[in-house]
């Protein structure tokens, strides 16, 4: 067997690794207030079906507001800054404070929000989601379901 050739069963598949520059990254991509998300691995920019991949550049002193995003799960690993990450647990706002080197784990229709605390200093994160796409909704709370699944197993508790 070649070395870029796996064989499966009876089917033998062939493919190429994709390179996408850093300095190539389109900002195409859905986008929420008070950050600019550059697109690095998608459907659109190397045929990935599972997988969207990009870059998150938040500007000091700044949030994205609050939004979740989807049925997708996300990864995000923290690369500069020290961003806060805030969700809503019951009627209380939980932040997590993070520095780089950390990574932090969003389940599908979960609300939040990324904040920049800093007054100078930006935030790079790097993202990954379990859709090909970027999928953003944005919402006007923590507490918000507009665009959240019916699924009571995928949406999150919200206390009345």
């Amino acid at each position: 067997m070649s070395v870029d050739s796996v064989e499966n069963g009876n089917r033998v598949w062939h493919g190429r690794l994709e390179h996408v520059r850093g300095a190539g990254l389109s900002s195409d991509t859905a986008q929420t207030s008070g950050m600019k998300r550059f697109e690095a691995i998608s459907g659109q920019t190397v045929g990935s079906s599972k997988l969207w991949m990009g870059r998150t550049d938040v500007a000091p002193a700044t949030n994205s507001g609050d939004h979740h995003h989807g049925e997708a799960e996300t990864a995000i690993y923290v690369k500069a800054g020290h961003p806060v990450f805030v969700f809503a647990d019951g009627d209380q706002e939980i932040r997590i404070e993070t520095e780089p080197g950390d990574f932090v784990f969003v389940p599908p229709y979960v609300p939040h929000r990324e904040e920049n605390p800093s007054p100078d200093e930006e935030a790079v994160v790097v993202i990954a989601r379990s859709t090909q796409e970027g999928i953003v909704v944005n919402l006007p709370s923590l507490w918000a379901t507009d665009g959240v699944a019916a699924d009571a197993e995928c949406a999150p508790e919200v206390d009345a």
